[in-house]
């Protein structure tokens, strides 16, 4: 679980942009679209 404190007063979409970069950076996108290729791959060996 990603936790982001968000000081009293702060914008809101200052927060939300931390909380992505700290999404960014778990590696969260890398493990998608590497599995993303995987199954690109066995469709595209399928058709075959």
């Amino acid at each position: 679980m990603i936790i982001v404190p968000v000081k009293e007063g702060e914008n809101i979409e200052r927060a939300i942009k931390k909380f992505k970069r700290k999404f960014d950076k778990t590696g969260v996108k890398r493990i998608k679209m590497a599995h993303a290729r995987y199954v690109q791959s066995l469709h595209a060996h399928d058709d075959m």
